[in-house]
């Protein structure tokens, strides 16, 4: 582990350089206030200070193109292309692996490291864990069509069209539920880092907590094994929730849903659409893997749902992720009080936060409730309802129960997360630094 340096003689020496680094970067938001100084963090970002330092002078492979498939015949007597790296081991540069529960940082840190790297580096790629493996599926997809009949392996090709794409590699929230992904991200990893590509990735769990009671965990396991060979694992945990630091509230969550608000609302959205030569229009088209999205009322850049049209329906992330890329701002209207029958609309509601989270979207709301409530169960059940797991999630949000209110929805370990997630990143979504910086496309 590296050890820590003092923090004040590191801040003179990078400041007093000219080239952009994580650790410059990180001590000019200290500095202007945007952050507050935690040595705890600036160990971290050390870490990444040596990356970006490693990746200066680093001279990625020429990754050769290579069949994407062969025909039956071939595959029977040819022998398929391995895994063997293309860069000699000793040349291989250490990823990162950040986890740490919601309010961590790990996403400002893995920005940071992001938008410090050098622009000679132009072959690099930040995204959402959850997008990237929607990009692999289609490209797994296109690539099965190329094949046809002959059929063929196809994550070799996608892997190495991900290697030639960007040598960087940044993914933010990474996490494994869907057994689709558990059984290929093994390969593409191994084949991935054989080619040269370096990644820094956050998370909420250590490597060993990934894909916990998953279906066929075993064949997950290797992948495991090698994320804690390849990568440096790094607990970002100080005991610190940096969302939970009070900021002024700016008034973006009305309730309950009353004819006054509901008037207020509709003023806010009028304002926003009150351009002549870009007026709200109903019933706008959206398309996404061959399917149509209906936008109820939106302009080019702000658009107006009703909870039903947004979560009442099957919707993915796949559906949230564009509509969160094509409009900056977005209402949400009409979000009702959830319980357990509601669950699967809940679990819509979560996965939409998250892409206008990651997507840094302006959000308003209204709600029968206030927002941090909607997933709570009957008002009158007992405190002492509340389960330890829980009570424990909440304590590390700093979320009273008064507050989020007893919800006996969540009960597995991933959907705990996605809850303590969502309610923290609302918090912060409705913070007035979100309101004033958000937005913008």
């Amino acid at each position: 582990m590296t050890p820590l340096i003092d923090s004040h003689l590191l801040r003179g020496r990078y400041l007093a350089e000219t080239a952009q680094s994580p650790l410059q970067q990180y001590y000019k938001l200290v500095d202007s206030g945007a952050l507050r100084p935690d040595d705890h963090q600036v160990r971290i970002i050390q870490k990444l200070q040596r990356l970006h330092d490693e990746l200066v002078p680093y001279v990625p492979p020429n990754i050769s193109h290579t069949p994407a498939f062969t025909s039956l015949l071939s595959r029977l007597f040819v022998r398929e292309p391995t895994a063997a790296p293309v860069v000699p081991l000793e040349r291989m540069l250490k990823g990162l692996y950040l986890y740490g529960d919601v309010g961590t940082g790990k996403t400002m840190l893995m920005d940071l490291f992001y938008n410090t790297l050098p622009p000679h580096i132009s072959r690099k790629r930040r995204v959402h864990f959850h997008a990237f493996m929607i990009d692999v599926h289609k490209r797994i997809h296109a690539i099965k069509a190329k094949m046809g009949h002959r059929g063929g392996d196809p994550i070799p090709p996608v892997a190495r069209d991900l290697a030639q794409d960007a040598y960087v590699l940044c993914f933010d929230e990474f996490q494994v539920t869907d057994i689709a992904d558990a059984m290929i991200l093994r390969q593409l990893f191994e084949r991935l880092l054989n080619y040269g590509v370096v990644c820094v990735i956050t998370s909420n769990r250590h490597p060993d907590e990934l894909y916990k009671n998953g279906i066929q965990r075993s064949s997950f396991v290797p992948c495991i094994e090698l994320l804690k060979e390849r990568f440096e694992v790094t607990d970002l945990d100080s005991g610190t929730d940096y969302r939970r630091i009070p900021r002024s509230l700016s008034h973006v969550y009305y309730d309950p849903l009353t004819p006054e608000n509901k008037a207020e609302v509709d003023k806010l959205f009028e304002a926003f659409t009150s351009d002549p030569s870009d007026p709200a229009v109903p019933n706008r088209k959206l398309h996404t893997w061959g399917r149509e999205i209906i936008v109820p009322e939106s302009s080019s850049t702000v658009a107006k749902f009703g909870f039903l049209d947004l979560c009442g329906k099957p919707m993915s992330a796949a559906d949230y992720i564009e509509i969160t890329k094509n409009f900056g701002t977005i209402f949400v209207v009409d979000v009702p009080k959830m319980g357990v029958s509601q669950k699967d609309m809940a679990r819509r509601f979560i996965t939409f936060i998250d892409a206008c989270y990651e997507s840094k979207t302006k959000l308003f709301v209204s709600s029968e409730v206030p927002i941090y409530q909607i997933f709570s169960d009957d008002p009158n059940a007992k405190k002492g309802e509340i389960s330890d797991h829980m009570r424990s999630v909440m304590d590390d949000l700093g979320l009273s129960n008064d507050m989020v209110g007893s919800s006996s929805m969540f009960t597995g370990d991933e959907e705990l997360f996605a809850f303590a997630r969502c309610c923290s990143r609302l918090v912060q979504m409705g913070s007035k630094e979100w309101a004033e910086t958000a937005g913008a496309r």
